[in-house]
């Protein structure tokens, strides 16, 4: 076997177990993928299908929500019809209703063959995907607002739950379309955004999903935001500095997130395997858009301790850490501090007090691989530093073996065995010969 073929194999061993906690989280869930009649017609519109029924096979719980803009375009210039949108929503006249109604259906007719392929020796082999559509969405007329007659087009009034929870339930992919149907049996226009939010919201969904032009939201340097919380969402949105499309898509995860999704994803549907990148790796590719903490730093617990050893492990091996044993842990957590991001314990570090002296020891200072140019170490050794300072302690100090550099550049000057507390002097282990660096707060 080459070098080259042993690396891709490392790789997608190293993926595969990076992605196994979240195959079991995600199984039952439900998701809601919201992506445009642009997509549909792209050339790698196969490969996002492929994408969906590998989810699908997953357990997730999948309601799909088409657009069909680019399609009802086509048909309108056809038509040579008239063009109108009034704050970046479409008139939909008689004329234009009648080519909404043939490109969604259009659209939702290629999607449903797409997600009924089997063919042998591709991807959907064996799939036997059941894809279920209907008129799950009351709709209502904007009406007349600012002068302007809207016609046709409507608002989402009502989402049929219970339909859509028996599909789910049989197994089935639920399709939903950007029309809505009157109790008088009337057809509204609506967008794809609003029907996926709608269906996130009614469902109280795990996840809101919009495939995107774009690669997410961008603050004011345009420079692609990997996490927002609401509140920093909302911040954006008041700024108004972003692309229209941009605000679009924030107004719709604010809304999402106040009524109770959690997280909804940005995600730029141009890049091949979008979904699986964003949803089955740790960091993603797009835009989150999160109710809570999406990574926080706090106060281990008990629960913590598998996840602190897993991350010590490997440091441990190599010389930098002393060895801790599960038990040791177990009895010294209240010490402990992790950084944790979605669910994975990403950094830690221990911080033990000798408050008669007002110093205290920073200690088992430890950064997953994968973030060790994120300055996660740094961040965590101000949290500590602040905790220090709160609890009256005057100077903080480390034993050190490997990272000596690391700990003079943020202020530690070298100090000697004899400035340590003499409970903590018994302690020194003369074989590793660790430095001491003490930092005055």
């Amino acid at each position: 076997m080459s070098s080259d073929t042993s690396g891709k194999n490392q790789q997608f061993v190293h993926w595969f177990r990076q992605s196994s906690p979240y195959i079991h989280v995600f199984r039952g869930r439900t998701f809601v993928l919201a992506f445009d009649g642009a997509a549909v017609a792209d050339d790698k519109f196969p490969g996002l299908i492929h994408d969906i029924a590998l989810l699908n096979s997953l357990g997730i719980r999948l309601v799909l929500v088409h657009g069909a803009r680019p399609q009802i375009e086509q048909r309108l210039q056809q038509q040579q019809a008239k063009i109108d949108y009034v704050n970046e929503l479409r008139i939909t006249d008689d004329t234009a209703l009648a080519c909404v109604k043939q490109a969604v259906g259009s659209v939702r007719v290629e999607i449903e063959a797409q997600l009924s392929m089997g063919v042998a020796n591709s991807p959907m082999a064996g799939a036997r995907i059941r894809v279920a559509s209907g008129n799950y969405v009351t709709a209502q007329p904007l009406g007349v607002r600012d002068g302007v007659d809207y016609c046709h087009t409507g608002e989402v009034r009502r989402i049929d739950t219970v339909a859509i929870q028996q599909r789910l339930n049989d197994g089935a992919i639920v399709l939903a379309s950007p029309l809505g149907y009157s109790p008088t049996g009337e057809t509204f226009n609506l967008t794809a955004n609003e029907v996926a939010t709608a269906i996130a919201t009614a469902l109280q969904a795990d996840k809101l999903l919009f495939l995107t032009e774009g690669d997410g939201i961008h603050d004011s340097d345009n420079l692609l935001l990997r996490e927002l919380n609401t509140e920093q969402a909302q911040h954006l949105l008041t700024r108004q500095q972003n692309t229209p499309d941009e605000l679009n898509y924030l107004r719709h995860a604010i809304q999402a997130s106040q009524r109770g999704v959690e997280r909804t994803h940005l995600i730029d549907r141009h890049i091949d395997g979008c979904l699986l990148q964003e949803l089955f790796t740790r960091d993603g590719i797009g835009t989150l858009i999160a109710a809570g903490l999406f990574e926080e730093t706090r106060q281990a617990t008990i629960d913590d301790v598998g996840g602190i050893l897993n991350l010590i492990k490997p440091m441990e091996a190599s010389g930098m850490l002393v060895r801790r044993s599960r038990e040791q842990l177990e009895l010294e957590i209240n010490h402990f501090i992790v950084v944790e991001r979605d669910g994975t314990t990403v950094a830690c570090a221990a911080f033990y007090p000798y408050a008669q002296e007002n110093v205290a020891e920073l200690a088992c200072l430890a950064v997953h691989p994968d973030y060790r140019n994120a300055k996660r170490g740094g961040e965590l050794l101000d949290y500590t530093e602040r905790l220090a300072k709160q609890r009256g302690i005057e100077r903080l100090f480390v034993l050190t073996t490997h990272t000596a550099h690391w700990f003079q550049e943020r202020g530690y000057e070298k100090g000697e065995l004899e400035d340590l507390p003499v409970e903590r002097q018994k302690l020194y282990n003369y074989q590793r010969k660790s430095k001491v660096f003490i930092k005055q707060l």
